[in-house]
């Protein structure tokens, strides 16, 4: 907790400090430049560089002809089928949880208590999923019914669930937009002020002095254990334009005047801290576990299967949006329909797609109209992918592969060259060679 208060004190007195990855702040920039570096030649995924093709933002349908292939039945909201799907992660989450009454707390009992978080996590991101649905308008057409158990599953999950609804918005809105873009927005090599996030060059430097393998360790690990806190405390990942954000308090200091005017404008700042109060009630709830039953049975039963799920919500975000030949747009190219068909869908394994409602095989038609109810995306996927295979992204490499290649590659980005105007991943042996 030291260290996220650490986080967002930086953030005030430094206005895109957080919009940028934690490594910008920590070594001074070294040759080459941004002038060395006049075309980038990016690595390939699965993909193939497909999202690279010179006519990909040219085919790129609108939303009225993406309308017309996929089945109206996909765009109906079913109160009782979506209550299912919310008793379905339940009770794989209380299943899971009642395992832990079996295991001692004692430290001998470490690895069972870490395999306990695994298993608790994994069958509680099931619930994150369907409060982020509420979130969309995807899980009722009865806006209380949806907005109180949105609500409910955030708050106990710790997530402000009307300033999370508001900030993702803009992310759906801005998807893959090199300045306005909400989430896992990357710097730019020679990034300008007020168009880019500045920062590439150093990131991409200290890459090369901690090697490969090392700065993707580093990577992994502050996405996976911070980035989600960094995220709703300081806005780190997001886009330039923002400046540093807080997801509780809609107000300066914590957010910049930027921050203010664009994420919390009208309505937002009241709901804002309704979802403060929420999460509020929520800790006080796990004090008081903590005050009867012991801080040691809180962090075991609860805090362990909460990283879980955080680390889960990051695997998702940054593999949805992020790959070596996955670009990012200016204002030049950049509309709602580009960017959403800059998103991809990937092959997760039978049961976490079940658990976790097909949150990432079916993230495409997702982003193309997030009202779409999670038990019909498959059928609106599938629609999508045969009436526009040239644009539609499937990456097929394993995830566990995927999230090393991102780690590892997805340093920072730069202009492809005078004739490309898209932002793609510099590959480090490229930088390192100039």
């Amino acid at each position: 907790m030291v260290l996220l208060f650490v986080v967002a004190a930086a953030s005030w007195s430094s206005p895109h400090v957080l919009r940028t990855p934690l490594s910008v702040r920590m070594v001074a920039s070294v040759a080459p430049t941004a002038d060395t570096l006049p075309i980038v030649t990016p690595l390939y995924s699965g993909l193939k560089g497909k999202a690279l093709a010179p006519d990909f933002l040219e085919n790129v349908p609108s939303k009225a002809e993406v309308r017309a292939v996929v089945p109206d039945w996909c765009y109906q909201r079913d109160t009782l089928r979506s209550l299912s799907h919310l008793l379905q992660s339940l009770v794989a989450t209380g299943v899971t949880a009642s395992v832990g009454l079996l295991i001692p707390l004692k430290l001998v009992a470490l690895p069972l208590w870490i395999a306990y978080a695994a298993a608790t996590g994994t069958a509680a991101m099931g619930l994150w999923v369907l409060a982020h649905e509420c979130g969309h308008g995807a899980f009722s057409d009865n806006r209380f019914l949806q907005d109180a158990v949105g609500f409910v599953l955030h708050s106990v999950l710790l997530v402000p669930y009307f300033s999370w609804q508001r900030s993702h918005a803009v992310h759906h809105s801005r998807t893959n937009h090199i300045f306005e873009g909400e989430t896992h927005v990357p710097s730019v090599v020679g990034g300008r002020e007020g168009l880019e996030t500045p920062g590439g060059d150093e990131n991409l430097n200290l890459a090369a002095r901690m090697g490969a393998d090392g700065h993707a360790r580093y990577q992994l690990f502050g996405h996976l254990t911070i980035g989600w806190p960094s995220y709703i405390l300081a806005g780190l990942t997001g886009g330039g334009k923002y400046g540093h954000s807080n997801h509780f308090w809609p107000y300066m200091p914590l957010n910049s005047e930027t921050a203010v005017r664009h994420l919390w404008p009208n309505k937002w700042p009241q709901r804002v801290l309704q979802s403060t109060a929420g999460v509020a009630a929520v800790l006080a709830l796990l004090g008081a576990w903590a005050r009867h039953a012991g801080a040691a049975t809180v962090w075991a039963f609860y805090v362990g299967p909460y990283l879980v799920v955080n680390a889960w919500l990051i695997v998702y975000t940054w593999l949805q949006h992020t790959d070596v030949d996955v670009p990012h747009l200016g204002n030049d190219d950049f509309t709602y329909m580009r960017g959403a068909f800059h998103t991809i869908d990937r092959p997760y394994p039978k049961l976490i797609d079940w658990l976790h409602h097909r949150i990432g095989s079916t993230h495409v038609a997702h982003h193309i109209d997030c009202t779409i109810p999670h038990y019909h995306a498959r059928a609106a996927t599938d629609a999508i992918a045969a009436a526009f295979p040239e644009v539609y992204l499937h990456e097929p490499t394993p995830i566990h592969k995927a999230l090393w290649r991102i780690a590892k590659d997805c340093i920072a980005v730069k202009q492809r060259s005078a004739d490309d105007s898209r932002y793609v991943f510099v590959p480090l042996a490229q930088w390192a060679k100039q």
